[in-house]
């Protein structure tokens, strides 16, 4: 366990994931999710939190292992098409993940996932939160629109709760 990491981590307090995400933009990423679940099946789930738990902290674990299990808990692979995507956001390390179910993981591949964490990351230097996840679920809503999408007159049953999570 580094300590440079630990301290990070410790010093994170709620209040920092309230000052990046509040209430307004939360919802706008609500109404995002929504938005892009007219255009195709699949569903999009965003979680975010300060710090890592210290579970994972002291086996030293990346944050990619943190958000397959919070992947896993919000059940986003429980969709009928498995077709679900979790975005996830680690403020301690600027961590950014995605993760796709096996359904859209046949059809895009890692490097267009890491493509679009890194224009998340770009916008995240900025202090531009809202936005970069906001475009990060307009561009992961295009990838399943374009692999998953709505037949004429078809709606998303919209399997998965649309509402930000703050872990």
């Amino acid at each position: 366990m580094r300590i440079a990491r630990l301290l990070k981590h410790w010093f994170i307090t709620p209040r920092a994931v309230v000052k990046a995400f509040p209430a307004a933009s939360l919802q706008a990423i609500q109404d995002a999710i929504a938005a892009t679940e007219a255009q195709h099946s699949g569903e999009i789930r965003f979680a975010v939190e300060g710090a890592l738990p210290w579970s994972y902290l002291r086996r030293d674990a990346p944050v990619r292992q943190r958000a397959v299990m919070v992947f896993s808990k919000l059940r986003v692979w429980d969709t009928e098409h498995n077709n679900g995507v979790l975005i996830y956001l680690e403020l301690a390390d600027h961590g950014v993940e995605i993760v796709a179910d096996r359904g859209i993981a046949r059809h895009v591949r890692r490097p267009e996932w890491e493509a679009v964490c890194q224009r998340m990351r770009a916008h995240f230097r900025e202090g531009a939160f809202e936005v970069g996840v906001v475009s990060a679920v307009r561009e992961v809503g295009a990838l399943l629109a374009r692999h998953f999408p709505l037949a004429e007159g078809e709606r998303n049953p919209n399997e998965l709760s649309n509402k930000p999570v703050i872990l």
